[in-house]
């Protein structure tokens, strides 16, 4: 039976994506000495959010998701990240490959809005491996399947998630609207001759009150 280790070695910003996307140095090592001809692999990514530290200002941003902070310790679970499917090559003893994982900034995805809430710091992922593995002998192909308790964890830098957005969308966030939303607001901004949306939100929070709260936009 083969034996495979992983290893996440570092992220970035994959900047020849055509999207955002963050790319994921993977190396994987084949332990018993057998020739991997191809692994079809399927990568789960999970958030891990109780195994960092939180500022008062991110826990004040991550008040939709896990509430107030007296509550965190039944409210704060593990979230789903991503799904990757990768087509490993044919390697003896180790190889590395970029694991391209594309990523959002819609805010109304769960992921997004964590990311989006941490001013510093690391992200604790989990990385949970399954899938089938072509293994050449003396004596032809066999297949194996790749074990289920092949994990990793991985610190991801907050920094990487930072590098993607401004890659993308440089000094900008983005919100999800319904159309009658975005229509009400053309309307508002035309009558107060605004000259973009983020005038005429910031004129709503204004004559809201909303400016002054905590971990508000001044």
């Amino acid at each position: 039976m083969s034996e495979l280790v992983f290893d996440c070695t570092g992220a970035e910003a994959d900047r020849d994506a055509a999207g955002p996307a963050i790319a994921f140095a993977l190396r994987i090592a084949e332990t018993t000495g057998e020739r991997v001809h191809a692994i079809a692999l399927r990568i789960q990514i999970r958030i891990e959010p109780k195994k960092r530290r939180y500022s008062a200002a991110e826990a004040d941003r991550l008040l939709d998701l896990f509430g107030e902070t007296s509550r965190w310790g039944d409210t704060v679970k593990p979230m789903q990240f991503a799904f990757v499917d990768v087509m490993v090559p044919s390697f003896t003893g180790s190889i590395e490959l970029d694991v391209e994982v594309p990523v959002t900034y819609d805010l109304e995805v769960t992921s997004a809005k964590y990311f989006h809430s941490l001013d510093d710091g690391e992200i604790p992922l989990l990385m949970l491996f399954s899938g089938t593995m072509f293994t050449k002998g003396d004596t032809g192909f066999a297949v194996e399947q790749v074990p289920w308790h092949k994990e990793l964890s991985f610190r991801l830098p907050v920094k990487v998630w930072d590098d993607v957005m401004e890659l993308h969308f440089p000094g900008k966030t983005w919100i999800r609207l319904d159309s009658e939303t975005v229509d009400a607001l053309g309307l508002f901004k035309s009558h107060r001759m605004f000259t973009n949306f983020d005038e005429t939100l910031r004129a709503l929070l204004d004559e809201a009150g909303e400016t002054g709260r905590p971990g508000a936009t001044p």
